[in-house]
């Protein structure tokens, strides 16, 4: 089944130099990027010098029914630790140096895939922040003038009774016996691949086919964080950052 949920990529006013809310059809996300000179002290004398990405992930209390206690656990922390490097990824860190970025994930909602919607939220929402910090004199623009970054987008994919499927809401999630996350950047090379068989293993088969329909999936994505971009970046930010 290749169908997914409905994708909605909005601005969200905050005071992060970039904010959006993403819907995953009752999966909401709020992302936002934050921009600092804070660098982790181990960058401090690094040569050539080099900026830093990183994430913080949480899980408001009402999101979830029974209600979700504050605080961080271990999941929370494994997720943002795959947030962090799926953003990484994104950005040649040398070519912001002296930047620091936080992108926070906020789950407004949650029926399936959070941590998917908030690495495809939170990579439109670190372009919005670089876009901000090249129109106002933080980051400078590249000599080639086209900074070395590209978009992430990620999906949540499985099998469930007894077929692949992609994008599981929380129903189809709490029973597939394999559950799988992609994330891929715009060469469509793998970032991350988390796939584990939750009730029964799977086939080099089934594997192919979830990572098929994965790919298709996120195309779709794609073309929408792109399109939201398009629009709510400057003329000259999307020069730079996109190449058009």
């Amino acid at each position: 089944m290749n169908e997914i949920r409905d994708v909605i990529i909005e601005n969200f006013d905050t005071g992060a130099a970039g904010s959006i809310l993403i819907s995953a059809g009752k999966t909401r996300v709020l992302c936002t990027a934050s921009l600092s000179t804070d660098l982790p002290g181990w960058l401090a004398s690094k040569e050539p010098p080099s900026g830093w990405i990183s994430s913080e992930y949480n899980m408001l209390p009402g999101s979830t029914s029974p209600r979700k206690r504050r605080g961080t656990d271990g999941r929370s922390t494994e997720i943002q630790r795959l947030i962090g490097r799926s953003l990484r990824a994104m950005v040649e860190l040398t070519s912001i140096p002296g930047l620091s970025i936080i992108c926070d994930c906020e789950v407004l909602q949650a029926d399936g895939g959070t941590r998917t919607a908030s690495i495809t939220g939170a990579s439109v929402s670190l372009m919005i922040a670089l876009g901000a910090a090249l129109d106002d004199g933080r980051l400078a623009a590249p000599p080639t003038d086209r900074l070395p970054v590209e978009l992430v987008t990620a999906i949540s994919a499985g099998v469930v009774d007894g077929k692949c499927v992609v994008d599981l809401d929380y129903e189809k999630d709490s029973r597939a016996d394999v559950d799988l996350n992609a994330v891929q950047n715009q060469k469509k090379e793998w970032i991350e691949l988390q796939g584990t068989g939750e009730r029964a293993g799977f086939s080099k088969a089934q594997l192919d086919e979830i990572l098929d329909l994965c790919d298709a999936a996120i195309d779709k994505i794609r073309n929408r964080q792109l399109e939201f971009l398009k629009k709510n970046l400057s003329a000259n930010a999307t020069r730079i950052l996109l190449g058009a």
